[in-house]
C-alpha cells in the first residue's frame, strides 16, 4: 500500500491494522513525518516513511508488485499527481483516491457534457473508473468548502483502443483546446490539413470535442500519427 499526505496518520494506522504486507507513506511535512514516527515504533517492519514531495517520487518504483495507492491526496496536486500515474498504470494493481468532487466529476464524465475532457480521456483510455462514495465537508477537521469523493481506478488489461499515447494526448489538447470550435478547426493548432485527418479517421469536421468518445480520439491519433 502506498499513502500520499497521511498527515498524522489516521488513514495509515487503518492500513497498517488491515492484512496490507507492507504500507509506505509519502509525506513532505516534517511535523507529520514525526508523529508517523510514533506507528513505525509499533510497525518497524511494515511501515516505510519516504519524507519527500509525492511530485518528486515515482510512485510505480516502490516496493514490489502488487502496488495499490490508497490516498486522501492534497487536492491542490491531485490533477498533477494522477498524471503522473497515468502512463505507468500498469505498475499499480488499484487506486483508491480521494478527490475534490469536481475533479471526480471529470474522471467519470460521459461524452457530450461540460465535465468531458482531457482528464476524462487519458484517465478513461487507461482504466475503468467508479465512484465509491462522498464524503461532506463535516467529515474533515477543519472543514473544506467543497464535497469530496472517493474514486476507485482500475488499470485496463490494454488500453481502450490502440493508439500512441504522445499522438493521442496532441490530438485531445488540440481538440480541447478550443472545444467550442469545431474539429476541422481546433484541430488546425496541430496539423493544417486537418479536414484530411478528419477524413482518414471517419469523423464528421463540424463534431466538436467533446462528442467524440474516446475510440474515436484514438482514430484520430493512429491517422496522425500515420500521415
Amino acid at each position: 500500500m502506498i499513502e500520499i499526505g497521511p498527515g498524522p496518520g489516521g488513514l495509515t494506522r487503518a492500513l497498517l491494522e488491515s492484512d496490507a504486507r507492507r504500507v509506505i507513506a509519502i509525506e513532505v511535512d516534517a511535523r507529520a513525518v514525526a508523529a508517523l514516527d510514533e506507528l513505525r515504533a509499533h510497525w518497524p517492519d511494515r511501515l516505510e516513511i519516504c519524507a519527500a514531495d509525492a511530485l518528486d517520487i515515482d510512485a510505480a518504483s516502490l516496493g514490489t508488485r502488487p502496488r495499490k495507492i490508497v490516498a486522501n491526496l492534497p487536492y491542490n496536486v491531485s490533477i498533477a499527481l494522477l498524471t503522473a500515474w497515468l502512463p505507468k498504470l500498469d505498475a499499480f494493481e488499484s487506486l483508491t483516491l480521494m478527490f475534490q468532487r469536481e475533479v471526480a466529476d471529470r474522471l467519470l464524465a460521459k461524452p457530450g457534457g461540460k465535465d468531458y475532457g482531457r482528464l476524462t480521456v487519458a484517465t478513461q483510455w487507461r482504466a475503468r473508473v467508479r465512484r465509491l462514495f462522498e464524503i461532506p465537508p463535516r467529515a474533515f477537521t477543519p472543514p473544506p468548502k467543497v464535497t469530496s469523493t472517493l474514486v476507485a481506478i482500475e488499470p485496463l488489461p490494454a488500453p481502450l483502443a490502440p493508439a500512441d499515447p504522445v499522438a493521442l494526448e496532441k490530438i485531445v489538447a488540440a481538440a480541447f483546446g478550443q472545444r467550442r470550435k469545431m474539429l476541422r478547426q481546433s484541430l488546425r493548432s496541430l496539423i493544417p490539413q486537418a479536414e484530411t485527418l478528419l477524413d482518414r479517421a471517419g469523423i464528421d469536421g463540424t463534431a466538436r470535442a467533446e462528442t467524440l468518445t474516446i475510440e474515436q480520439f484514438c482514430a484520430l491519433a493512429r491517422a496522425y500519427k500515420e500521415r
